[in-house]
């Protein structure tokens, strides 16, 4: 049985693609929030005041949006 997200709950796990280019996150993960599917991806920094994490959240699948010509004036 595969694991299913519940509303609130997500994973992050440690990203071994990291190696092949540092550009890549250094955590990767899912969570689910009001029904939708995010993305989330972290990368490790480092500054003065020592190491942090920078993160990134977009939905896992765009939203489709519609062309100029599927709207109708009625949608206005």
């Amino acid at each position: 049985m595969a694991f299913v997200l519940k509303d609130g709950q997500g994973s992050f796990f440690k990203n071994d693609d990291k190696q092949e280019n540092d550009n890549r996150p250094s955590y990767r993960g899912e969570f689910m929030l009001n029904g939708t599917l995010y993305k989330i991806a972290g990368w490790i920094k480092e500054g003065p005041k020592g190491k942090w994490m920078s993160l990134k959240v977009e939905p896992k699948e765009e939203i489709a949006k519609p062309k100029a010509e599927e709207r109708s004036l009625d949608s206005w």
